[in-house]
């Protein structure tokens, strides 16, 4: 996979995070325990760049980001949470995909597609995938990169 479509969803995580949530984003080792609740989003990427980017957040690391972005005491992964998580990743692969167009590569993202599960259930792609582990002081994620051009 080329530097090229990842370096942008790098640079638009440490972008957003830092403007929406006032956190620092670092390359970091995520460490998910099992039977442990996470939200995982999935934005689909269509154009001269095809695939998808996963989004993990361990519930910890979801309660913590919702709470900073409403102001509230988060207690629980509800519809609430999750939607907020939905609209940062949204956010995220949106930027992510302006800064692609920058590349000459045009790109539109789909809606997330937004699930709560165990850690242990792992997500597939059919193509070449890059995971980045990433850290903030509230919490670790991962996120997951499989994108290809078009030919």
């Amino acid at each position: 996979m080329k530097a090229e479509y990842v370096n942008p969803v790098f640079k638009a995580v440490t972008e957003v995070f830092k403007a929406m949530l006032d956190l620092e984003v670092s390359r970091g080792v995520t460490r998910t325990a099992a039977g442990m609740q996470e939200v995982d989003i999935r934005i689909n990427v269509k154009g001269d760049v095809t695939g998808s980017i996963l989004f993990q957040f361990p519930q910890d690391t979801t309660l913590n980001i919702v709470q900073i972005m409403s102001g509230m005491e988060i207690k629980e992964l509800d519809s609430f949470v999750t939607s907020a998580m939905g609209e940062i990743s949204n956010i995220i692969s949106g930027n992510a995909a302006s800064y692609l167009s920058k590349l000459n590569y045009h790109c539109d993202i789909m809606p997330p597609q937004i699930a709560v599960a165990d850690a242990a259930i792992a997500s597939h792609f059919s193509q070449e995938t890059l995971s980045i582990p990433l850290h903030t002081n509230i919490g670790d994620m991962n996120i997951h990169i499989s994108l290809d051009e078009v030919k």
